[in-house]
């Protein structure tokens, strides 16, 4: 059983998919950028603790923020679900970043207006994530019909599907809310990954476990 100390505390969605996000900057001199990710990637963010992009792979010479939230939703909402190195899922993301150093370089229009986005060489990333203020935020979440989840190799979840994950929760829940609260505690990056999917797509979870438990173990 997992330690049960330190849950953290999780807001579910209203359910609005296309919802514009209303991300504030928080810090002086600063640039809110987006980045489109898919499942994979935003697990390694999730393990550098919000805080920074991973490295690029070898074929990966440019890493690709974008300037505005419309071009990081179209992105993920029409090539990551597609896509299955993207686990099928395709999430924005946005964070700030420090306006002097985002003055090294140049906005590059790749396609309409709003096609804004930044070019940061691979050998870059590092210091481009050291210039990031405070957490990189989960603005969406979008996903195909292939979607599986993240799945845990731990407790109670351990090789679980997103929408089997969900059903154990559930029948956890019948019995014993703490149990659930240790889940959750034991398997938070997991959590995180699906939560948008549990809270998105309604008709995927509520026939397995029906509408009042599903917002129940929300």
């Amino acid at each position: 059983m997992p330690n049960c100390v330190g849950i953290i505390p999780l807001n579910s969605a209203d359910g609005h998919a296309d919802r514009k996000p209303l991300y504030k900057r928080e810090f002086p001199m600063t640039t809110i950028l987006f980045r489109p990710v898919g499942l994979h990637e935003l697990a390694l963010v999730w393990d550098k603790g919000m805080r920074g992009f991973p490295p690029r792979l070898p074929h990966q010479p440019i890493f690709y923020p974008v300037a505005n939230t419309e071009y990081a939703h179209q992105i993920a909402r029409d090539w990551n679900i597609v896509d299955a190195k993207s686990g099928f899922a395709g999430f924005v993301t946005a964070f700030e970043l420090d306006g002097s150093y985002l003055s090294n370089f140049e906005p590059h229009t790749v396609g309409s207006s709003q096609h804004v986005e930044y070019w940061i060489p691979a050998e870059s990333l590092s210091s481009f994530n050291d210039a990031i203020r405070g957490l990189i935020r989960l603005e969406n979440g979008f996903f195909g019909p292939a979607f599986t989840g993240h799945v845990p190799d731990a407790f109670g979840l351990k090789g679980k599907d997103a929408i089997a994950q969900f059903v154990a929760l559930h029948k956890s829940w019948e019995y014993s809310t703490f149990d659930v609260a240790c889940e959750v505690s034991g398997n938070r990056k997991t959590i995180f990954l699906n939560w948008l999917f549990w809270s998105r797509h309604e008709n995927a979870v509520t026939g397995k476990v029906g509408t009042g438990l599903r917002f129940a173990v929300l």
